[in-house]
């Protein structure tokens, strides 16, 4: 990819306004450096210097930004910076000693041992021993980092400023001008949450809400051809939850791709277009094995979560031709057992900044953990809470598989002017709207025509 490639793809703008150059070949070892004052970035660099601690203080690299004739020159590349934030190619282990022997490869194997038997609070305390510390991480910023997002509108507000333009046109985020995006998902971990089913439709129906299921095909409970129709027939989605399980997915790569194909033929006899991972576990550079359309296994933040991490965006992108659609809020489980929280306060810090950044609320709330009655009355109240926001600010309420199809609808579409008139030319065009882009200060806005 040239370095103008990711700004292009990001806005869906047209070529000529993305003019960037590079200052020189990257040098020395990758690491952290800023872009403004709180844009964290981590990469190479032509300028300046990079550090392996996010901590310690950062260079700069918007010192040595340089206009020339239109052109914006800048000492990294950013599509290359970009994509090791989603990828999370800056992940290293910052956590506590007890942290790392909790989660080396001999308790970690005992304990997805035994997990299946072990009662909840036992299995509550080995989670906070194991994450403790997480609060004191840096970075990603948590709740929500749109460390990306924010890297990517400095960028159009340089070009706007190299350029001499008053607007930047691109095409808008979200079908028929739509602020933002708000998916469910429930992912089914026990026969107890598979039996909740029919009844956690009933509830999310309630609301005008749909949502996709992520059911486990090997192990965990025997899935019935009936529930799976049902799922479909009442307007839901079917997706694939892992294979078994068990943590080990991802543990090495013999064993995921053993189990790769079992869960490829899986999706295609149950018709399921998405995928994620148990626990979360991932790795973005075996995702070619799959067949899927799109993912839903890498966090924004991923502090409470066994793989530390996060995408550090709060909207879709591509690894390849798998489609990432980010988890942007913290899970049921960890909110109530981790952080003993029955509240929804957090979830609506978390969607107040996604909404800032006109992003994806994506929310995921497992079946096995609301059972209980408390549990289940802040998820009612979530739901009220998603349900006055659908109006209030013009949210696309959608299914994950809506999602995929629009952004790669978005993705192959382009600007082109005609008589003198910005017009868009692609599948979907006509559920897309242009919008505009200005400069406010060292930031854009966005105004939809």
């Amino acid at each position: 990819m040239s370095a103008n490639q990711a700004l292009i793809e990001y806005f869906r703008c047209p070529e000529t306004f993305a003019n960037f150059e590079l200052l020189g070949p990257g040098s020395g070892q990758p690491g952290y450096f800023r872009f403004g004052p709180n844009e964290v970035c981590y990469g190479h660099v032509s300028a300046g210097f990079t550090s392996d601690d996010v901590q310690s203080e950062l260079y700069d690299a918007s010192l040595d930004v340089r206009m020339e004739h239109g052109a914006c020159l800048i000492p990294f590349d950013p599509t290359a910076i970009v994509d090791n934030l989603r990828r999370e190619r800056y992940v290293s282990d910052g956590f506590s000693d007890s942290s790392k022997i909790l989660r080396s490869g001999f308790v970690r194997n005992a304990y997805y041992a035994i997990r299946p038997i072990l009662p909840v609070p036992v299995r509550r305390h080995l989670q906070r021993l194991s994450l403790r510390g997480w609060n004191h991480k840096p970075f990603p910023c948590w709740p929500i980092d749109r460390s990306v997002d924010r890297i990517f509108e400095r960028l159009l507000h340089l070009a706007l400023v190299a350029q001499g333009l008053d607007k930047i046109p691109f095409v808008w985020f979200w079908p028929e001008g739509k602020s933002a995006c708000a998916i469910m998902t429930h992912d089914v971990e026990t026969k107890t949450g598979l039996d909740f089913c029919s009844s956690l439709m009933d509830l999310n129906d309630s609301y005008g809400i749909k949502s996709s299921f992520q059911i486990v095909p090997e192990g965990r409970y025997r899935v019935q051809k009936q529930m799976l129709d049902e799922i479909v027939r009442r307007g839901f989605e079917v997706n694939i939850h892992d294979w078994n399980h068990d943590g080990f997915l991802f543990s090495d790569r013999s064993t995921f791709l053993s189990r790769a194909p079992k869960i490829n033929q899986v999706a295609a006899k149950w018709g399921a277009e998405g995928f994620r991972a148990g626990v979360m576990y991932r790795n973005t550079d075996w995702f070619e094995a799959f067949t899927f359309s799109y993912d839903l296994s890498i966090p924004n933040v991923g502090h409470l979560d066994p793989q530390p991490g996060g995408c550090c965006t709060v909207l879709p992108f591509f690894v390849g031709g798998i489609l990432e659609i980010p988890l942007t809020t913290i899970q049921d489980y960890p909110l109530f057992h981790i952080l003993r929280d029955y509240t929804i306060d957090l979830w609506k810090r978390q969607i107040s900044s996604i909404l800032e950044g006109n992003g994806l609320i994506s929310s995921l709330v497992h079946p096995d953990y609301i059972l209980e009655r408390r549990a289940q009355s802040i998820y009612r109240e979530f739901l009220t809470y998603l349900s006055a926001l659908r109006s209030e600010k013009n949210i696309w309420f959608a299914l994950p598989r809506e999602v995929n199809r629009w952004w790669r609808d978005r993705n192959q579409m382009r600007l082109v002017q005609r008589n003198g008139r910005w017009e868009i030319d692609g599948p979907g065009k006509e559920r897309a709207r242009i919008a505009y882009a200005y400069s406010d200060g060292q930031h854009v806005t966005y105004r939809i025509e």
